[in-house]
């Protein structure tokens, strides 16, 4: 496959367009890698005769392989193991102290393969069975990505052992999944029926989504230029219920909207709370 300078910054521009993304000006390789089977099959032979198929051709399907294959991410179970436990240990119990009998929502944007919300319902089941009864509508995880493949996958509820060994525990395994053949597990069906996977991609209109009182959007905004990164932030802001929490990845920080939220800082970790 050729990756000239001027095909690459062509595909560079598209993939912004699409989804947000922006690459690299080295990521050719990262390019190639996970384009070349599709460009193949297509008998395309650069990316320049990629963009314009794309253009020419807008109901083909193509445009939304490429994102799909673009978009994939490898993620883990329980994450960097804080941001679970914050949720268990503070955010939750605040969330009862201050609505009683209110049913908690969470979003769990750019999913990937779903392992990240249901680490979530986990989380929740395990702080429900330390708290019986407290709380007491229970939670809602809306869980939303671009890849229509992934969420294919993700609604299914079903890893190899590759997968699961990514993070989760021998006693997670066991509470929470059942075997389904040779090494193949699914998520148990209390686990995912707090789920709600949507097709979703974090540069259209939020209004569809509603309120919610958490927020995880972990790993994601490390694809997008500063400005785009920052209107997310807003556009999260606005889905938030005053008080309610964000969760960012690990390595990433929210700077420059001290009107909009304020640091909290958790040992270990920091969660960012609406204003």
């Amino acid at each position: 496959m050729s990756t000239g300078n001027l095909d690459f910054e062509q595909f560079r521009v598209f993939l912004e367009k699409a989804c947000g993304i922006l690459l690299g000006e080295n990521k050719q390789y990262l390019v190639s890698s996970r384009l070349n089977k599709l460009m193949e099959q297509q008998g395309i032979k650069s990316l320049g005769e990629l963009v314009q198929r794309i253009q020419t051709q807008p109901r083909s399907g193509l445009r939304e392989q490429v994102v799909d294959a673009m978009t994939t991410n490898e993620t883990l179970w329980f994450r960097d193991t804080y941001p679970f436990e914050v949720l268990k240990n503070k955010v939750i119990p605040e969330f009862i102290r201050a609505n009683p009998g209110q049913r908690l929502r969470m979003w769990s944007a750019a999913c990937s393969s779903g392992q990240e919300p249901y680490s979530i319902s986990m989380a929740i089941d395990e702080f429900e069975r330390s708290n019986l009864g407290q709380l007491k509508m229970g939670a809602q995880i809306v869980a939303t990505d671009l890849s229509g493949t992934m969420l294919t996958n993700c609604k299914a509820g079903e890893y190899d052992s590759l997968a699961i060994a990514r993070g989760l525990s021998q006693e997670r395994l066991q509470r929470y999944f059942e075997t389904k053949g040779p090494g193949r597990w699914a998520v148990k069906p209390a686990i995912r029926s707090r789920v709600e996977f949507r097709s979703f991609n974090l540069l259209d209109s939020y209004a569809s989504l509603g309120k919610f009182d958490v927020v995880f959007c972990r790993n994601v905004l490390i694809y997008f230029s500063a400005q785009v990164k920052k209107d997310i932030l807003l556009r999260i802001h606005s889905t938030l219920k005053p008080g309610g929490y964000l969760f960012l990845g690990a390595s990433e920080a929210l700077n420059g909207l001290p009107d909009h939220y304020q640091m909290v800082q958790c040992s270990p970790g920091i969660i960012y709370q609406a204003k």
